[in-house]
């Protein structure tokens, strides 16, 4: 199989559709905390306010300039996020990382739907890009954590 076959098959129908349908693409209006990624190799980039009360993100807002495996995974955190405790976010930030790197297990709920991008293992140029939500997310919580 081609190069070019592998990659197409990479960039399938769920991931494009992820990827079309992200939510939470309003930024916040007054923000907790605001974090910007960016992946060296690729120039994608993940900026994202949060708010954050009682120890829970209450709400979360992105700008996501990322290739559809990043828009992807960045559709699933912002999905899934609000409602969730820093320790949580980086329960699924190092399971997805686990996935990728060290053929671990698809991340649990909320954060499952991630399986879609285990094609994207063999792809070591590409993992900076979908990791890009959490790292970001993870930035402003441990921001705002640090400034409370």
């Amino acid at each position: 199989m081609s190069a070019e076959t592998d990659l197409i098959k990479l960039y399938s129908g769920r991931i494009l559709a992820l990827a079309a349908d992200m939510p939470r693409t309003t930024r916040l209006e007054t923000p907790d905390a605001t974090a910007k990624k960016r992946a060296p190799l690729c120039g994608s980039t993940v900026t994202v306010d949060v708010n954050l009360r009682d120890g829970v993100i209450s709400d979360y807002g992105q700008d996501v300039k990322a290739c559809a495996l990043g828009q992807a995974a960045a559709a699933v955190v912002g999905a899934n996020v609000v409602g969730l405790t820093v320790a949580q976010v980086q329960e699924g930030r190092d399971a997805l990382f686990a996935m990728l790197k060290e053929d671990g297990p698809v991340p649990t709920a909320p954060f499952e739907a991630l399986e879609v991008l285990q094609p994207a293992k063999d792809y070591k140029n590409r993992h900076a890009s979908i990791m890009l939500a959490f790292d970001a997310t993870l930035d402003a919580l441990h921001h705002q954590h640090a400034s409370v």
